[in-house]
């Protein structure tokens, strides 16, 4: 595991847990690239926001590859997934 600190976290990254939340779902599956998460408290903030958005079954973030799988009935809209990850303090990159 390599230290790293990115500016803009919620601890700068002394909390890394190297944890994921994980809730398992059953429809389309896509995967995120998000800046900015570090830690535990990272993946459950980003995971939270996402998890709210409408169709979604299940998100699992991993703050050591800044991935965030999300789960969903339907093809999300990118822009509410940007907005929802925006609301948690962290930059959607793209799809990885």
């Amino acid at each position: 595991m390599t230290d790293q600190k990115i500016s803009g976290s919620c601890c700068g990254g002394s909390c890394g847990s190297g944890t994921a939340t994980d809730v398992q779902g059953i429809g389309v599956t896509t995967v995120y690239k998000i800046s900015g998460m570090t830690c535990g408290h990272c993946e459950s903030a980003v995971s939270q926001e996402i998890s709210a958005l409408q169709g979604v079954t299940g998100v699992t973030a991993v703050a050591q590859t800044g991935e965030v799988t999300v789960t969903s009935t339907t093809e999300l809209d990118q822009e509410a997934v940007r907005a929802a990850v925006d609301e948690a303090g962290y930059e959607l990159v793209g799809k990885a």
